[in-house]
């Protein structure tokens, strides 16, 4: 079944109207397709709109796993942030990964 553009069109105007609604259905859709979300969040890093630590959280996998996936399909690697709004991108991300111990003191805060 072809996706009618109109569709498109109207589903940007309601994100306009109620973004947190529109949101809500649009991650549904991708936890009901997981290659599609795969297709999603890959676009979305290379485009560079979301970090590797982004994109492994995510896909509900660890960074490290994400890196040697993307190694074995060919896919290019950044490494490092590439502007400051990424940097706190990564900072947040780390900040919701468990410790190990948790009387651990985080890495940066």
């Amino acid at each position: 079944m072809k996706l009618a553009s109109w569709l498109l069109d109207e589903i940007a105007k309601q994100w306009e109207i109620q973004p947190e609604r529109v949101s809500q259905a649009l991650l549904r859709a991708l936890e009901a397709d997981p290659e599609l979300r795969w297709a999603v969040v890959v676009g979305a890093y290379l485009d560079e709109q979301i970090s590797l630590a982004k994109a492994a959280e995510l896909l509900g996998i660890d960074r490290w796993t994400l890196q040697e996936e993307f190694q074995r399909r060919g896919i290019p690697l950044r490494q490092g942030a590439t502007s400051l709004e990424e940097l706190h991108a990564e900072i947040q991300v780390w900040h919701t990964i468990p410790s190990q111990n948790a009387s651990e003191e985080p890495v940066c805060s």
